[in-house]
């Protein structure tokens, strides 16, 4: 409860902060009031634009996160248990890691077209050696005695993979989702901003052209408010069961 009214304290407390600016500047153009961007808020959700806008975002940003979780899990899996494909890939996944999202999403859209498969290749690219570089820590950390155990009781594979791996790596899998869609969803942005026809990235370059700051701070607030309720509402509890079996299997 106390960490509950912390956070919705220091939300208040930026409220108020930025109603304090906008006054202070005293010009509606540059720097508009939260009830200003609220009004429009309401207005475009009325109208059905916001809806459509940020389900088309959210769409993307899953399909982008699931593949990238996915792909990034079973390359950990093999370059943590495999040193020597380890060294091979090493400046693979260094180059990519350093590979600016921009380029990787203007080649995308080069080689495939300006099409939804680009769009979430180009995140999936992106997340992904952040995914690899994450997990593969995990697969090293784990328990050798566990391992032992597995084959001692010949275990299968999956079965394996599902009850002995897969739990262990849960307080890395928690901060690859953390991490994750922190910078998805800015890929996301850009991506839309840059080649979709629809999203909030796409709302926010149209009003950017327009030069309506009140309609880009509406759509930008939308989007932060979705990524804060996933945050609070799934991430967040599942780190915490995450770390709490991770607690009384070493204990």
């Amino acid at each position: 409860m106390t960490r509950n009214l912390t956070f919705a304290a220091s939300l208040l407390i930026l409220l108020a902060l930025w109603a304090a600016l906008s006054a202070l500047k005293n010009d509606p153009l540059l720097l508009p009031s939260p009830q200003t961007v609220a009004r429009i808020l309401w207005s475009e959700a009325a109208s059905g634009k916001l809806t459509y806008h940020l389900t088309a975002t959210i769409a993307r940003v899953t399909a982008g996160f699931t593949l990238a979780i996915a792909l990034g899990t079973a390359l950990a899996l093999i370059l943590g248990r495999h040193p020597r494909l380890n060294a091979v890939a090493e400046p693979w996944v260094v180059v990519m890691m350093n590979l600016p999202a921009l380029v990787v999403i203007v080649l995308c859209y080069l080689w495939i077209g300006l099409t939804e498969a680009a769009a979430v290749t180009a995140v999936t690219l992106t997340k992904t050696p952040m995914v690899v570089v994450t997990l593969r820590e995990g697969v090293r950390a784990l328990d050798p005695a566990m391992d032992e155990m597995a084959r001692v009781f010949r275990l299968r594979p999956w079965t394996r993979l599902r009850h002995i791996v897969l739990p262990q790596l849960a307080p890395w899998f928690a901060a690859c989702a953390r991490n994750g869609l922190s910078v998805i969803w800015k890929i996301v942005l850009v991506i839309e901003f840059l080649g979709r026809s629809n999203g909030i990235g796409f709302q926010i370059h149209l009003y950017f052209q327009l030069f309506d700051i009140a309609h880009v701070l509406a759509y930008a607030v939308t989007f932060v408010v979705v990524m804060l309720a996933i945050d609070i509402a799934l991430i967040q509890p599942w780190e915490r069961h995450a770390n709490r079996w991770r607690t009384k299997a070493m204990g």
